[in-house]
């Protein structure tokens, strides 16, 4: 059986990617921060090992993540402030990438931002140092060697998934819940040909497994 490493487990989208990853037969192992989240996710089917990313050193996650096949990165500050921000989308997820690095696992998906979010509405300084923290996060894992994917969905919405989606390098902004985001790292998980790129997402017309598997097969192409 495969494992699947999530960071930012017990959060919205981590706990929907649990529920994928294992019924496609995968074994989500479930980091999370505080204590009463470990029989939470245990229920949801993955094995949860209890982490604090803002203590951990990186070889104590690597250590955590040495037997799995994938790291996936979900987790945000969540509108929770700056400091936390740098904290846990920036510096979080260096500790995380470099972790993988000294684990010697080679594929991590990453969960980012679309750039164009709220563009040409007020936004807060709060949330244009969100956008910036985002970027540097993407370049720092682009300049790796990992097998790394990087995920920008739209607006993110809790109404239920239609596993249908707009997939690409590039898209027009819009919105896609998070039902379907979690549906799409899972498919990037069963798809490893869908490599080394970033790619945008929103709500739309094409089937999950079908948007993913065309960019992978544009990949292989390339």
């Amino acid at each position: 059986m495969s494992k699947v490493f999530i960071i930012g487990a017990a959060g919205k989208v981590g706990r929907r990617l649990i529920k994928q990853l294992v019924g496609r037969g995968y074994e989500a192992i479930a980091l999370h921060r505080n204590p009463e989240q470990g029989s939470e996710l245990a229920d949801l089917g993955a094995t949860p090992i209890e982490g604090n990313l803002l203590e951990l050193e990186s070889g104590r996650m690597a250590q955590l993540m040495s037997s799995s096949d994938a790291v996936v990165f979900t987790a945000g500050a969540g509108g929770a402030g700056m400091d936390l921000t740098n904290a846990i989308d920036g510096r979080g997820l260096e500790l995380a990438v470099a972790a993988t690095i000294q684990a010697g696992v080679r594929r991590f998906i990453l969960v980012s931002a679309f750039p164009d979010a709220l563009r040409g509405s007020p936004v807060s300084e709060g949330f244009e140092n969100y956008i910036a923290v985002k970027k540097r996060a993407d370049a720092h894992l682009v300049g790796t060697g990992l097998d790394w994917v990087i995920v920008r969905p739209g607006t993110l919405l809790d109404d239920t998934g239609t596993g249908k989606i707009r997939a690409d390098v590039a898209i027009p902004y819009g919105e896609v819940s998070r039902d379907d985001v979690a549906a799409t790292l899972a498919e990037l998980i069963d798809q490893p040909k869908v490599s080394r790129v970033i790619i945008e997402l929103t709500q739309g017309d094409t089937p999950v497994s079908d948007a993913v598997r065309r960019l992978g097969h544009e990949r292989c192409l390339q």
